[in-house]
């Protein structure tokens, strides 16, 4: 163990909430994926089950045309620390050999549409007999039950039917949706939430258990706040801002402003203090918290109209020492410069046999103190077929012990 910057340390491989605890990964893309990547993390040995010929779908969707050795960089990235078991599931001697894997799992997690593993005789019900203290996680893009039932789920057209996308740009934009994959990586972390109540079930009970969620729903929880205001509302659709628009139901200042040289954003802020604060006197004249929220456009309008006539760093050194809620905008070439982004270490070196070192994010939990990060990349497709296959003979397995 080693002491990291900021008197942090930094675990390696050394014992981990999770281990001895075998999570078999049947997930593709990013959702089911992330949700095993963090059980990684926290020490669980992964098992990803992939079709023999391409494996999972990911290994092929490229962002910005970036691959490391023959698969994504996403790839790499979401399933670091994991291994890999070839398996034809619609062959039945493979199907054997997984059964018998999962006999001795603790964790399954698959993101199939409703009804695939039902068809492949890999349902809940079939696999609790199999293995009755056994975790059987699932996500699905819209659930198991109504009209959209068989939709795609993919993150965008979850985001634009959940009312995400609407949620952002201004009254005069069309719907702005989020530069991410939110939906996905929410539904992600919501079944690790899960995985781990079951388990803390299980240690009590010996009983195992399924837990499901769908991206919809994730995405749906995370507008929870606003949401619960327009269930208990009028019933009538909040406007967006027209300008510099953040928060349907905040007043001003609440935004992101243009600078001289860049953009700041502004939280909630008392308008009376800051127009003194940054000498805005037409500002001043809406210092009654009443007029915030209803005349927040003209509000804004002031405050941007001011705040592009100086620098970023120049409302910072007014603002800051006042505790205002202030932040500059960065984009990532300032975020990775930055001195603050270095005292966290928030990257790690990952490594595959085959193709060297690649540069990704670490886990953003630290448990007892320590940072936790892992060299072992994604693997190759395939490329623990031997050892799991040889631990499937000799009967044993390196999960619960």
């Amino acid at each position: 163990m080693t002491v990291a910057h900021a008197g942090q340390q930094r675990s390696g491989e050394g014992e981990r909430p999770l281990q001895g605890v075998l999570v078999l990964d049947f997930s593709q893309f990013l959702a089911g994926p992330s949700c095993c990547l963090r059980l990684a993390d926290l020490g669980a040995e992964v098992i990803k089950v992939e079709r023999p010929r391409g494996g999972d779908l990911a290994r092929r969707l490229q962002l910005a045309d970036q691959t490391f050795g023959d698969d994504s960089t996403l790839f790499h990235t979401i399933n670091r620390n994991k291994k890999s078991f070839a398996a034809d599931l619609k062959d039945p001697r493979d199907l054997e050999r997984v059964k018998a894997l999962i006999a001795r799992a603790d964790v399954m997690v698959h993101n199939f549409r409703p009804g695939v593993m039902d068809r492949l005789g890999l349902d809940f019900d079939t696999v609790a007999a199999l293995n009755p203290g056994l975790i059987y996680a699932a996500i699905t893009g819209y659930g198991d039950r109504g009209p959209w039932r068989e939709k795609p789920g993919q993150d965008l057209l979850v985001q634009a039917m959940s009312g995400l996308a609407w949620l952002s740009g201004d009254a005069g934009q069309g719907p702005v949706p989020v530069g991410l994959s939110v939906a996905d990586l929410m539904a992600g972390a919501q079944l690790c939430q899960g995985v781990l109540a079951l388990l803390v079930r299980r240690g009590r009970t010996g009983r195992g258990g399924r837990v499901d969620v769908s991206l919809l729903e994730s995405a749906i929880d995370m507008q929870f706040e606003q949401l619960t205001a327009f269930l208990n509302g009028d019933g009538r659709q909040p406007p967006r801002d027209a300008v510099n628009n953040a928060s349907i139901y905040l007043g001003a200042p609440y935004g992101i402003y243009k600078t001289a040289d860049g953009y700041l954003a502004v939280a909630m802020t008392p308008v009376g203090a800051l127009a003194e604060l940054i000498g805005c006197k037409p500002l001043a004249a809406y210092a009654d918290p009443a007029t915030w929220f209803g005349e927040r456009a003209r509000i804004k309008s002031l405050l941007a109209a001011h705040l592009a006539q100086r620098p970023t760093a120049h409302w910072l050194s007014i603002l800051e020492p006042a505790d205002i809620w202030c932040a500059p905008v960065l984009d990532w070439t300032q975020l990775v410069r930055h001195e603050g982004f270095a005292a966290l270490e928030l990257t790690q070196q990952i490594e595959n046999p085959r193709h060297g070192r690649m540069r990704t994010t670490r886990c953003p939990l630290r448990v007892d103190g320590e940072v936790l990060t892992s060299p072992r990349g994604a693997p190759s497709l395939g490329a623990d077929n031997e050892e799991v296959l040889r631990r499937l003979e000799t009967g044993s397995r390196e999960g619960r012990s």
